[in-house]
């Protein structure tokens, strides 16, 4: 049987579906990566022992060690490979197949619309506003079984207002979760809803290893909840969602000498970050730049490909999010090291230098 022929018993779901592309999937080489929203500024882990047995399906060190974090009963939190498998339980557990439908904002993380694509649940797309806040009667007018809200969003970088989560919590009360993806919360953490969960069973807060604790290659997310929710999410759950070396560094990342230094690396972001925005809003060539409470930054220039592309023949990686739902030639850094930060810089000068030298001469 050739390929063609055994690709025609995959699912018509599957035939369709565009497939998320990710920062590695999309590009690859450069010497610098920031496509990705990682930190930088990496810590180092130790494994110890073998590794010939079955691990725990909620490894205790792990989820005692993040509820300790959150300030939460450890029967509120769930331990996943990533959050992006908590998105996947969240629409397997609670939504009915071709009957149910989840409401989402974009411009926003694209793994939600895919996640209930690839499971055969409808998406109500409710897009921002212009300011990038939620669009609360537009959303109060779906019926969804569950609500997706990316705060800090990815990729714009703004926090979404408190009292609109609170009011679309109120709204779907009865009817749907709420789900706060704080995947970049350390960036922002006055910002999070944490303590909303005990007021609004309905909450589910997303959170992850990969952004601030700097450990996306380990693959490593929360989910945080009322316990009947979690309870549903372990029904659901793969028998071993995380391998041994996996729960062995995120319990190292979770005691309180490692926590404390995540939140200085995150400083040091922030600050770079904070930087790099005033660089951008001096630069001649960026038309725009949004206001950032996470580790990347949202700018619009003349040409978004043309820019991603001189960038990475210099060896830099950035993201073009100009296919985006609102946005138009958009492009998105991620805020790396120091060091990576000014050889970004450079390369923006000679790119935008070129640019504006070319378009000059194309006016005499």
């Amino acid at each position: 049987m050739n390929t063609t022929k055994i690709h025609a018993l995959a699912r018509d779901t599957v035939k369709a579906i565009q497939p998320y592309a990710s920062a590695r999937s999309s590009m690859s080489g450069g010497a610098i990566w920031l496509n990705a929203n990682e930190n930088a500024l990496a810590p180092e882990y130790q494994l110890t022992g073998s590794f010939n047995r079955y691990p725990s399906c909620q490894p205790k060190a792990v989820i005692d060690g993040y509820a300790a974090y959150a300030k939460l009963q450890p029967d509120q939190v769930l331990v996943s490979r990533g959050a992006d498998e908590a998105i996947e339980l969240l629409i397997r557990s609670f939504c009915q197949p071709k009957q149910e439908s989840i409401s989402l904002c974009p411009p926003t993380y694209g793994m939600y619309a895919i996640s209930a694509q690839s499971n055969d649940v409808a998406c109500n797309i409710v897009p921002l506003t212009a300011n990038f806040e939620l669009n609360l009667p537009a959303l109060f007018a779906t019926s969804p079984k569950l609500v997706f809200i990316c705060s800090p969003n990815n990729p714009t970088g703004n926090i979404i207002p408190r009292q609109q989560i609170i009011a679309v919590l109120e709204q779907f009360k009865h009817s749907a979760l709420v789900v706060v993806d704080e995947a970049y919360i350390e960036f922002a953490p006055e910002a999070s809803t944490l303590n909303l969960l005990n007021d609004y069973p309905n909450l589910v807060i997303l959170r992850t290893l990969s952004k601030a604790f700097a450990l996306a290659g380990l693959r490593c997310g929360f989910t945080l909840a009322a316990p009947d929710i979690i309870l549903a999410l372990k029904q659901m759950i793969a028998p071993y969602p995380l391998a041994e070396p996996v729960a062995q560094i995120a319990a190292q990342a979770l005691r309180p000498e490692a926590i404390a230094k995540m939140q200085n690396s995150v400083n040091t972001l922030n600050q770079l970050r904070d930087n790099f925005i005033t660089y951008a809003k001096a630069r001649t060539g960026i038309n725009q730049v949004w206001p950032s409470s996470a580790n990347y930054v949202l700018l619009q220039v003349a040409d978004a490909a043309a820019c991603v592309a001189a960038l990475a023949e210099q060896g830099i990686l950035i993201r073009n999010q100009s296919s985006q739902l609102g946005l138009s030639q958009v492009v998105r850094v991620s805020i790396g090291s120091a060091n990576e930060m000014q050889a970004l810089t450079t390369a923006m000068d000679k790119y935008f230098n070129l640019a504006n030298s070319t378009a000059n001469k194309e006016r005499i």
